[in-house]
């Protein structure tokens, strides 16, 4: 038993037989991205969340160095300043 697509749209009429594909073209679409899309996603979305959380990491550092950076030349100028005050003999 063949089917004839010719014959299904002299039977049932165009519109029914491309209802029918475009169906079938949606639930192809829906389970290819359900089973293949959706998984890689989520894989993406933890190596995502996993990145953001190593820059936030980065980003903590760089402020605790830059404050330690800040607090050491701000030590320097003081003593900077208390030797040029102090009289030389």
């Amino acid at each position: 038993m063949e089917f004839d697509i010719i014959q299904a749209i002299s039977d049932y009429g165009f519109p029914i037989i491309a209802a029918l594909g475009l169906g079938y073209f949606v639930f192809f679409i829906w389970k290819w991205v359900t089973e293949t899309i959706d998984p890689l996603i989520g894989d993406s979305m933890g190596t995502l969340i996993k990145l953001v959380d190593r820059i936030r990491m980065l980003d903590n550092d760089l402020i605790r160095i830059k404050t330690k950076l800040e607090t050491t030349l701000e030590m320097q100028n003081k003593i900077k300043e208390q030797e040029d005050k102090t009289p030389k003999k």
